[in-house]
């Protein structure tokens, strides 16, 4: 994986598979980390040996990030064999982000240089007591009269904080706070005065025990002016925007849990034998696992299609990436709960069935959903969205083209434009938006019978769904600190609408004469059995087939689908 030029493929390659004790990320190894709760220092090496640290760094900044999906998809090769190691040195990007959005280039390109020579970077937003509430954040930047800022205070519950050479710092600078109150610092732990500064200790945690999950307290540290990201005050600004990026790079770690998630399930009932046959021949166990590849799909086209959107649809990514981030973690976790059943006492045990490994991948992914802002969190950036959802749905504002370039990969998307990342989707969201153009895409080949029927019709009631759901976003008023339960049953709804659109436009981008579109009817049921009026039954018939076609060799899957051991 050199710089300037990105071998994915090869990378998935030489990471091995997890099966062998040999392999760098074996089920082994990672169980006697995770049981001595240390960090995989070794391994994350070896990674900056292999040159991932350098797809943190944006090409005009000398590192290797031209598109955003090839980032995810090396996340997830990670994530799919150990997310303790994936969670452990991706972090590095997250602690970047905030200045490719604002440093200025040539402080960008010197820590582009620090992270390819292997450097951990952290990303200090949260604080004690605090959460997620960025405002009430009481670390303390005072200006000093010459330049250069007197830093005061703690950031905690922060990955790498320890270990990370940088670290991004959320500061208050001004005393009464508000939106134009904080700023941000890098903090170069070399060039600080070390009796001014000194790590908090480890936190002991329930999953990732590995992970450096800890903190740094700043007694009037003093900061160089050098060390301003952005312009003074705009910090929470460009860290809302950051967000957008991270919380997209954050379900590639969810896509890695599906993919060890399924194999380890769909392996086990391979071999397990129950009343004289094997686990995987009862229909029940077919029916699971069939359904759990539709899971897997719909949350993968949607982390593909929102890494993408960074390029083509950035004035959108307010509401993509919140949707991403609340949908992708969510479904994956309902994703290893149905495989954990197969499993039986199988998913608790720490010394049988590869070392263990699904009870650590079920703890180390619950806290997936918590990073860069819960679920909860997510869903109130769509909540507040909903009345410019409704309006841009009314009006039919997309943009089918871009929309179109977001779904079509047979070709790259264009460069990224981070400076037209917007803290509001003004114009709402060209997927859901363009469902009617998508569906009626679809009646012509239907009609001429080379698309079955049930995908077209599928296609419609999802269309009507969306269009339904619309209307009741209309309804809603415009968001509070008091938020109704409601609002997030609309904001769940909302998230499968965009998961089936983006289903439908990748399929439709991307589908070869004469393809069965199994896959695209299986993600199209499983996402709309959430939308339906209760007590509609559900079909679930598809995924006894997609089963059946993928345990006989056949094409079922989307073309995101990038699982190569």
């Amino acid at each position: 994986m050199d710089t300037g030029q990105v071998d994915l493929a090869g990378f998935d390659r030489a990471l091995g598979d997890p099966a062998d004790p040999a392999a760098l990320l074996s089920f082994a190894r990672s169980a006697e980390l995770d049981r001595g709760e240390r960090f995989p220092a070794d391994i994350c090496r070896e990674l900056d040996r292999m040159g991932l640290p350098s797809l943190y760094v944006p090409a005009e900044f000398g590192g290797a990030l031209t598109r955003y999906d090839e980032l995810v998809a090396a996340l997830r090769a990670v994530a799919r064999r150990d997310l303790t190691v994936a969670i452990g040195h991706g972090k590095t990007f997250l602690g970047g982000v905030c200045m490719w959005l604002a440093g200025r280039p040539e402080q960008a390109r010197e820590l582009g240089a620090d992270i390819i020579a292997g450097a951990p970077v952290s990303w200090g937003l949260t604080e004690r007591g605090h959460g997620s509430d960025l405002l009430a954040g009481e670390t303390t930047a005072t200006p000093e009269p010459g330049g250069g800022f007197r830093v005061h205070g703690e950031k905690w519950l922060i990955n790498n904080a320890t270990r990370g050479t940088l670290l991004c710092l959320l500061v208050r600078t001004r005393p009464e706070g508000g939106p134009r109150g904080f700023s941000l610092l890098l903090a170069d732990k070399r060039r600080l005065p070390a009796d001014r500064w000194r790590p908090l200790p480890k936190v002991p945690t329930h999953g990732i025990r590995g992970a450096d999950i800890s903190g740094i307290a700043l007694d009037d540290c003093p900061f160089p002016a050098d060390a301003l990201i952005g312009e003074q005050g705009a910090g929470l600004e460009i860290a809302l925007k950051a967000l957008q990026l991270t919380r997209t790079a954050c379900t590639a770690l969810s896509l890695g849990a599906a993919d060890q998630a399924v194999r380890l399930a769909e392996e086990f009932a391979a071999r397990r034998e129950l009343y004289g046959r094997r686990l995987v021949e009862l229909p029940h166990v077919r029916r699971v696992l069939g359904e759990a590849y539709a899971a897997l799909y719909a949350a993968e086209i949607v982390s593909v299609l929102a890494a993408r959107s960074v390029h083509t649809l950035p004035e959108e990514m307010a509401v993509i990436s919140a949707v991403a981030k609340s949908y992708v973690p969510t479904r994956v976790d309902e994703l290893i709960a149905a495989c954990g059943e197969l499993l039986g006492a199988r998913a608790f045990l720490t010394e049988v069935h590869e070392h263990g490994a699904f009870q650590k991948l079920e703890r180390d992914h619950r806290v997936v959903g918590i990073f860069d802002g819960s679920t909860f969190v997510n869903q109130h950036v769509l909540i507040n969205h909903f009345p410019v959802l409704a309006r841009g749905h009314q009006k039919g504002t997309a943009d089918e083209e871009a929309v179109g370039r977001t779904a079509d990969l047979s070709a790259p998307p264009p460069p990224a434009r981070l400076d037209r990342l917007s803290l509001l989707a003004r114009g709402g969201c060209g997927f859901t938006q363009s469902l009617h153009t998508a569906s009626g895409e679809l009646r012509a080949p239907a009609s001429a019978g080379e698309v079955p029927a049930r995908v077209a019709e599928l296609a419609e009631e999802l269309t009507n769904s969306c269009d339904r759901l619309h209307r009741e976003l209309a309804l809603i008023p415009p968001a509070s600190q008091d938020v109704q339960p409601e609002a997030f049953a609309l904001a769940s709804r909302y998230e499968q609408c965009f998961a089936g659109a983006a289903a439908l436009r990748l399929w439709l981008h991307n589908r070869t004469p004469g393809e069965d579109p199994l896959w695209l009817e299986a993600v199209l049921t499983y996402v709309l059995r959430s939308v339906r009026p209760p007590g509609q039954p559900t079909d679930g018939e598809v995924f006894d087939r997609l089963f059946d076609a993928r345990a006989a060799g056949r094409p079922a899957s989307p073309p995101t689908s990038v699982v190569t051991w």
